[in-house]
């Protein structure tokens, strides 16, 4: 026999086989482990508490107390507009003030003569009548300009900008010399966060996944500037309202972000991780191993399948065979699933198949993702 026909003589050998012989199980140990899922999405980091300081007066911007990243303590002067008009209709305030009370003074000692009068029946009673009433109205006169005493006092204060809150200085709007009008809205000129050692993240989270979102939730989150770092915080609150962009759902989710080392700032994205469901040290087994299913020239030949009909079952090696084992599944990760019963710690499952195994369908159908293709010829007809 020549070299050529000894090595088809060979193969024909190991053809004949079978495909039974040549098949390697891949396999993984039902363990102990932490199975947790989670809902992932997009936020922001900012201040708990962030005050827009504005001004209610219009003017011009006199001096500037504070720059970026100042601390301030609430009643800090942060801010002056001029206040040479604002002291002009102070001034004018008084001065009508004082005229006011000058008349009220003279149409009081003057009613005081027209009532002992009228009492002695010297005037007629249409004379007291006006006279009184001229008293009055100098009274009510005399409370109005101290109101608008009060008013131009007020607008004078509002001149001097204190800060509201203790914090540090977000943002600088303005500079000295600029001019602010108040005519419509309140114009804001700085902005001012409470603490930043304690911030929050808003996380928009998709109308598919809010369902699974609850207050109290353990959540990790990492940003750009830091992608070593997983920062930790707490679900605290649920917003009802939804918000709509380019045909997109979502909802805004308040998370905790303690910021004690102050890495995170104001303005950062996060992406975030909110842990919907966790169990610790439960036991389970790979998720593809309930999802294996072996060709029929892997089957037992005899009648030891047990409970191959079973909603939940796993597949071991049984000697050269492969036996179903019925059982119970609880919570799943994702690519763990929890075995409440059927299993002990230990034993072994079969996941897929490795090996030449001819035309039997092996791991690549079975336990992995069926949208990938497969070896070029796999699925050709013979």
């Amino acid at each position: 026999m020549n070299k050529s026909s000894f090595i088809i003589t060979v193969l024909a050998i190991l053809a004949s086989c079978g495909n039974k012989e040549q098949i390697r199980f891949e396999t993984a140990t039902a363990e102990y482990r932490d199975l947790s899922t989670g809902v992932t999405a997009t936020g922001t980091i900012e201040p708990v508490t962030k005050v827009e300081v504005g001004t209610q007066v219009s003017g011009i911007i006199d001096k500037i107390y504070v720059d970026f990243n100042s601390e301030v303590k609430k009643g800090d002067i942060i801010a002056e507009l001029d206040k040479t008009n604002l002291m002009s209709e102070l001034s004018n305030a008084q001065s009508n003030l004082s005229n006011a009370q000058s008349n009220l003074d003279f149409q009081t000692a003057n009613f005081g003569r027209y009532k002992t009068l009228f009492e002695k029946g010297l005037i007629a009673a249409n004379d007291y009548e006006q006279t009184r009433l001229s008293y009055e109205q100098a009274k009510q006169q005399v409370a109005i300009e101290r109101q608008n005493v009060a008013k131009a006092q007020t607008n004078l204060s509002y001149a001097t900008i204190t800060a509201p809150i203790d914090g540090v200085v977000l943002s600088k709007e303005v500079e000295e010399g600029q001019t602010v009008a108040s005519a419509m809205t309140t114009p804001t000129l700085f902005i001012i966060a409470r603490d930043l050692t304690d911030m929050r993240v808003i996380a928009d989270v998709d109308e598919a996944d809010i369902g699974q979102v609850k207050e109290g939730q353990r959540v990790t989150f990492t940003v750009d500037a830091y992608p070593d770092d997983v920062f930790h915080g707490e679900v605290t609150q649920v917003r009802q309202e939804a918000t709509t962009e380019s045909n997109v759902v979502t909802y805004e989710v308040v998370i905790s972000a303690p910021n004690d080392d102050l890495k995170l700032k104001p303005g950062l994205t996060a992406n975030v991780t909110v842990y919907s469901m966790e169990r610790d040290n439960v036991l389970s087994i790979p998720s593809k191993a309930l999802k294996f299913t072996p060709d029929q020239t892997m089957l037992p030949t005899g009648d030891n399948i047990v409970d191959c009909e079973s909603k939940h079952k796993v597949w071991i090696e049984d000697g050269k065979e492969v036996k179903a084992i019925a059982v119970t599944t609880g919570v799943s990760g994702g690519s763990f699933t929890e075995v409440t019963s059927g299993l002990n710690a230990g034993q072994k499952v079969i996941v897929g198949v490795t090996g030449n195994s001819g035309d039997t369908p092996g791991d690549e159908e079975r336990g992995s993702n069926p949208f990938m293709p497969g070896p070029p010829g796999k699925n050709k007809k013979k």
